[in-house]
């Protein structure tokens, strides 16, 4: 595993993102990192990451992860990532890389289903339990032959049957910060990023109905009245 690409692609003077040092070694015990990072940048997607021999294997969710197992989502393999930036929640300058507002949205740890978890990567074929503040339960990624497939690096995120299976939207119904409980405009706020467009990847807030009558209305109901009036004055 290496760090190379993800360093290539940064400027750290300008960045907050964490520069990362060499691929740190973990004991065998250790507890594996899981979390998936919300990102507004160019487009809105979910930044899935696991970590694997000292780095955060990364892939991106154009749609976010679903909780229905009848429903395969896209997740496209980008380089890695350390492991502190499991962490990095905040502002990518508007012209770097992947400039926009980061939000840590489920945070945890996961433990691999598959034995060997670099043949199951060769493979193609990774099961995994995660245990987040989020999602839970039983999972696979799956490289697929789709999109992308001539780099490998197309797979497909599908969560398996279990208790925690449901058809809820949870990019929708969870949309805030698992660490912070804000809302990506509320991060951008305060890091001094662009509020309106990270406003685009939060729930929209539904408009109350106007109270206001509307002037057509008071119109025809004059000219009701003044028809009315006419009408008394020729009956009498």
């Amino acid at each position: 595993m290496t760090l190379a690409k993800y360093k290539e692609k940064r400027n750290f003077k300008v960045t907050p993102e964490p520069s990362g040092g060499e691929p740190a070694k973990k004991a065998a015990d250790k507890h594996l990192l899981y979390v998936i990072q919300k990102h507004r940048a160019t487009q809105l997607h979910y930044d899935f990451r696991l970590e694997f021999e000292g780095v955060l294997l990364s892939w991106a969710v154009p749609k976010g992860p679903s909780l229905d197992p009848s429903v395969k989502r896209l997740a496209m393999q980008v380089e890695d990532h350390p492991v502190d930036y499991g962490a990095f929640e905040g502002v990518i300058p508007e012209g770097e890389y992947g400039g926009g507002t980061v939000m840590v949205w489920d945070t945890g740890t996961w433990t691999p289903e598959s034995p060997d978890i670099a043949a199951a990567l060769k493979k193609g074929d990774l099961k995994f339990q995660l245990h987040g503040k989020k999602l839970h339960g039983s999972w696979v990624l799956v490289r697929t032959h789709g999109f992308g497939s001539s780099s490998g690096k197309s797979w497909l995120l599908i969560k398996h049957r279990d208790e925690f299976a449901s058809t809820e939207d949870i990019a929708a119904t969870e949309p805030k910060s698992a660490v912070s409980k804000r809302l990506l405009a509320d991060i951008a706020r305060d890091g001094g990023g662009d509020i309106e467009k990270a406003a685009t990847g939060d729930p929209k807030l539904q408009e109350k109905p106007s109270t206001r009558k509307s002037p057509v209305k008071k119109a025809s109901s004059k000219k009701a009245s003044a028809g009315a009036g006419s009408k008394q004055r020729r009956q009498g």
